[in-house]
């Protein structure tokens, strides 16, 4: 037996997300009441690799968790928008980095147990640079650095935001298993 839903009402809603909460028969027939969140965007995170293999991070206060957080250039697509033409635009204003070559590197969901939320992550090379444009509430510090200095922040908890780890630890993963 999977989920069935009973009955659905909106909790909370704004620009960006939706809270539901559901009335549901779970799986072992039992009913529940279920919370979870919609979000009205899908998150886009670029790895952008210069020809000596140096990325860049974005470092910012995160609200929600109340501490300093170091992160791919990343941010949201509307359902309705290409998820690569908004990882260009995320890219360019948060870095000033244009790429000419852009691959879809993975798609994960980062909390699926209590959202819907859905992440794409790239990597983009063939890298120009220019000028960042930042949005009114983001205050970044970007930092250049070696791809595996990166990988290594998130080996030792430096990077703790879920896009970010997964996409520079598949990055890792992938060349590992290139060079055998």
């Amino acid at each position: 037996m999977s989920w069935k839903k009973i009955s659905s009402r909106t909790v909370y809603e704004n620009d960006w997300m939706r809270v539901l909460e559901d009335d549901v028969v779970n799986p072992g027939g039992g009913k529940n009441l279920y919370g979870h969140v919609h979000f009205k965007n899908v998150a886009v995170a670029i790895i952008a690799l210069d020809d000596s293999d140096n990325t860049w991070l974005v470092g910012q206060d995160r609200y929600t968790l109340g501490e300093y957080s170091w992160e791919l250039p990343m941010g949201g697509a509307p359902l309705d928008e290409p998820p690569l033409v908004a990882a260009q635009r995320e890219l360019q204003e948060e870095t000033g980095i244009r790429a000419a070559t852009w691959e879809e590197l993975m798609r994960l969901h980062p909390s699926n147990s209590i959202t819907d939320e859905l992440g794409i992550a790239y990597i983009a090379t063939g890298l120009s640079f220019g000028e960042t444009k930042f949005e009114e509430t983001e205050d970044l510090e970007i930092r250049k650095l070696p791809l595996i200095d990166a990988v290594n922040m998130v080996l030792d908890g430096q990077i703790t935001d879920a896009i970010s780890a997964a996409a520079l630890l598949h990055v890792a993963a992938i060349r590992k298993a290139s060079s055998r």
